[in-house]
């Protein structure tokens, strides 16, 4: 079994998070509170420092500089340096070996309209595109927001999950797992049958306190 780490929605308190041990460590996003180059470049070197093989992560709705200018900020998320195992993921793939077993992991920062923030799209055929590029053989899904109905319930009751996400990830036959955080008072895991693993990783509680647990899945 390959055992992935999930977390998300760390808002510059990355450093508060006790980390267990697994073989892939995922972030899905919100890492800084406004996509600042010194919260972008302290996270990086965290993230970069961790004893995880194989280290991936996708820039959510708070981290604004990786929409408003996104070479500078990978730039500034790799320190200017090159590792083998630390991922930047931003509508592309990548495929990594765990004890030789190859694993396709696939991120995307886009959610529905929230707001004046980052990677903001209009509810409809403009984010339908966005999610009908995911690879059919993916088997490791990381969006920021979540899909319609699953760990998508905001503390006012309503639910804000995509629509057209959900539509798309059941169509995704070798999916086994879907990260995601943004909705910080959802931080859980839903998982049915003949469904994949849905994890909302938000690390940040609704007080943005860092209370909730990295969350590990086994695939």
């Amino acid at each position: 079994m390959v055992k992935i780490v999930c977390i998300s929605d760390t808002h510059t308190l990355h450093e508060k998070i006790h980390l267990p041990y697994g073989d892939i460590l995922i972030h899905a996003g919100d890492f800084t509170s406004r996509g600042k180059e010194a919260q972008v470049r302290a996270f990086g070197k965290w993230f970069r420092d961790q004893p995880h093989a194989h280290k991936i992560v996708i820039a959510g709705n708070h981290d604004l500089s990786f929409e408003t200018k996104n070479k500078e900020a990978i730039n500034w998320l790799y320190n200017d340096a090159i590792d083998d195992s630390f991922h930047y993921l931003q509508d592309a793939s990548v495929t990594v070996d765990v004890d030789g077993r190859n694993i396709k992991i696939y991120g995307s920062p886009w959610q529905p309209e929230f707001c004046a923030w980052a990677f903001n799209v209009e509810r409809g055929p403009k984010l339908a595109a966005i999610w009908d590029l995911l690879p059919e053989d993916t088997d490791v899904l990381i969006t920021h927001g979540p899909p319609a109905g699953i760990l998508d319930l905001c503390v006012h009751g309503e639910r804000v999950g995509c629509v057209d996400l959900l539509h798309r990830v059941k169509e995704l036959k070798q999916l086994k797992l879907h990260v995601f955080g943004h909705i910080h008072e959802s931080h859980g895991v839903e998982s049915l049958e003949g469904d994949p693993i849905f994890v909302n990783a938000s690390s940040c509680d609704f007080r943005y306190a860092p209370d909730n647990k990295p969350i590990i899945v086994e695939i």
